[in-house]
C-alpha cells in the first residue's frame, strides 16, 4: 500500500452518496497509515437526496480542482452511483484545461467515467480508470493487485499490463480510452464524448445482462464510434445472473457477434473494473496492444505520472 515518498490526496464526491460511511472512513485511515495525506474529508458525509451534496456543492468539487495550491498529488473519487453526468455542461473547462500536462491523477471510475471522458473531449485532461475510496481503498481487504496496479500507472511514464486471454493473436496501436459502458453509451450524441479515431476501447460494467451489455455495443456500433477502434478490451462485467430464458445467450456471444458486424479484434478477460482486482488505466493515453498464443500485453505511455 505505501508509495516511495508520502502523497496528498484531494477527495472529491460528484455522484452519488457515501451510503457506506464506514469503508470510507476505513480507506481514510488505509491510506494515513502508510504515510499519506488526505483532504476535504467533509465531502464524505454531504448529502443531498441520492446525491454527495447538491449539483452546485458537486460541481464545486470539479471546478475547484483548478485552483487548488498547493496542487494534490493525487485527486480521488469517493465512490460512483449517478450524479456526473447532471454537472457536465456547467464545468469549467477553460479553466481546468490548465491542468493537462501537470504531476496530478485523476482517478476514479464507475459513473466518474461521465466526467473524464468530457475532460478528456473538452480539456485534453487525461485521468486514470482506477481505485476509488470507498469501494477499494476502503475494501475490508485492500486488494494487493489493485494497489500494485494503481502505483505503477500514476508513478511510472512508460508501463504495461499482462494478462490471459482466449482472443486471437492481435497487434495494434492507438489512443487508450473508454471506462464504464453504460456511461459511455449515455454520452452518445453528445459534446461529452471524445471523438476518437484508432482508438483501443476498453470497457467495463456491473449488473448488466449480456443483452444489455450487447445493446450498448450496438449502439457504439450504429452510431460509428466501434469502426474507428483498433480493439476493444473487455474488463469485468459481473453482477448479471443468468437464467434457462437465455438458453445460453452469455457474454462470450455479446463479444463473438460484436467481432462478426464490426471486424474489430476484442479482447477479452482483462482485471479491469468494479471487482476487487482492478488495473489503473490512464484514459487519453498512447497504448500498444499486442495478443500471442493468448497472452496479452498493453503497453501504456503518454500519461501524467507522479514527481
Amino acid at each position: 500500500m505505501r508509495s516511495a515518498t508520502s502523497r496528498l490526496f484531494h477527495l472529491v464526491a460528484p455522484s452519488g452518496y457515501c451510503h457506506n460511511q464506514a469503508a470510507a472512513q476505513r480507506g481514510i485511515e488505509r491510506l494515513s497509515a502508510a504515510g499519506h495525506r488526505v483532504e476535504n474529508q467533509t465531502v464524505i458525509s454531504r448529502r443531498y437526496q441520492r446525491f454527495a451534496g447538491s449539483d452546485s456543492e458537486r460541481l464545486h468539487d470539479i471546478n475547484a480542482l483548478a485552483s487548488l495550491h498547493p496542487l494534490p498529488d493525487i485527486v480521488l473519487a469517493v465512490r460512483g452511483g449517478y450524479g456526473a453526468s447532471r454537472l457536465l455542461d456547467q464545468i469549467d473547462y477553460p479553466a481546468l484545461q490548465q491542468l493537462a500536462g501537470k504531476p496530478l491523477a485523476i482517478c476514479g471510475h464507475s459513473d466518474f467515467t461521465a466526467l473524464q471522458l468530457a475532460l478528456l473531449s473538452q480539456s485534453g485532461l487525461i485521468t486514470f480508470s482506477g481505485p476509488m475510496l470507498c469501494g477499494n481503498f476502503g475494501a475490508e481487504q485492500l486488494s494487493d493487485f489493485t494497489a500494485e496496479h494503481f502505483w505503477r500507472a500514476i508513478t511510472q511514464s512508460e508501463f504495461s499490463v499482462t494478462w490471459q486471454t482466449m482472443a486471437a493473436d492481435a497487434q495494434v496501436s492507438g489512443t487508450l480510452w473508454g471506462g464504464n459502458l453504460a456511461m459511455i453509451a449515455s454520452l452518445v450524441g453528445t459534446p461529452w464524448l471524445p471523438a476518437v479515431d484508432d482508438g483501443i476501447l476498453v470497457i467495463e460494467d456491473v449488473n448488466e445482462h449480456p443483452f444489455r451489455t450487447e445493446r450498448m455495443l450496438l449502439q457504439l456500433h450504429q452510431s460509428g464510434i466501434l469502426a474507428r477502434q483498433r480493439a476493444i478490451i473487455t474488463g469485468s462485467f459481473t453482477g448479471a445472473a443468468l437464467t434457462d430464458y437465455d438458453n445460453g445467450f452469455d457474454f462470450s456471444c455479446v463479444w463473438q457477434r460484436i467481432r462478426e458486424l464490426t471486424g474489430v479484434p476484442v479482447i477479452t478477460d482483462l482485471a479491469f473494473g468494479h471487482d476487487q482486482d482492478t488495473v489503473t488505466l490512464p484514459i487519453g493515453a498512447q497504448a500498444r496492444l499486442q495478443v500471442t498464443q493468448g497472452r496479452s500485453q498493453l503497453s501504456i505511455k503518454g500519461h501524467p505520472t507522479l514527481k
